[in-house]
């Protein structure tokens, strides 16, 4: 049996956590193959979030304690640990890999440092609050063999995403920027040296509030999971 940590700080009054609820609960009726649980930032302890096989960093910012967060993306990063994040968890991704990887120290989410010194993650062109998207994959990334080379349409629930400023440092730096939407900006990024290190801004699991499956991107994490 395998274990996937749903890192957040769980609301039942979410609609973006109620999806999750769901996606928790297609996990544990795999049987005896996968166990699902949701680990809040504010009690979670580094055991957990280590000894998990697969990590998925969930929405729902700004976080209890947003210092394990960094601390859980960076161990699982350097040690090529399974690791999905979506929206909040996206957005944290690029800030650790920002911070550890492209050499900003200082990088920051204009949601919680609104006067930083580099925001990597500023204030999307418009609201995308429960808004859709066509999402655009990048040719010959992981994001388009996993999801096809034709738009799909993605679910938001979030006001911030990659700043432009920043996305030539990250790439430079070895972040692949795998997916895009109108004025949404960047949708989803990944490691190409990684067994699976991927985040999207789009929410992945809301396909399962209207009797969808699970989407393959959580699919395919499960998978590199249940192999890692």
């Amino acid at each position: 049996m395998i274990t996937i940590g749903l890192l957040g700080d769980r609301n039942p009054s979410f609609i973006t956590h109620q999806a999750i609820d769901k996606a928790l609960e297609l996990f544990n009726e795999r049987g005896q193959n996968v166990q699902a649980v949701w680990l809040g930032t504010k009690d979670v302890s580094f055991r957990e979030l280590i000894g998990v096989e697969g990590l998925w960093v969930l929405p729902g910012t700004p976080y209890e304690n947003e210092e394990i967060v960094f601390e859980a993306l960076s161990i699982r990063r350097e040690e090529n640990r399974p690791t999905l994040g979506t929206c909040g968890g996206f957005q944290h991704m690029v800030l650790e890999f920002a911070r550890n990887k492209v050499g900003l120290q200082t990088a920051s989410h204009e949601e919680t440092a609104p006067d930083g010194d580099a925001l990597v993650i500023s204030s999307l062109q418009c609201n995308l609050v429960g808004e859709e998207r066509l999402v655009h994959c990048v040719p010959e990334t992981r994001m388009a063999q996993i999801c096809g080379s034709e738009p799909f349409v993605g679910f938001h629930y979030c006001n911030y995403g990659i700043n432009p400023d920043y996305q030539t440092a990250l790439e430079v730096a070895g972040l692949r920027l795998s997916a895009f939407a109108e004025d949404a900006g960047i949708e989803a990024i990944e490691l190409d040296t990684h067994p699976f290190y991927m985040g999207t801004l789009f929410q992945p699991q809301m396909g399962l509030l209207r009797g969808l499956g699970l989407h393959p991107l959580i699919e395919r994490f499960l998978d590199v999971a249940q192999t890692a």
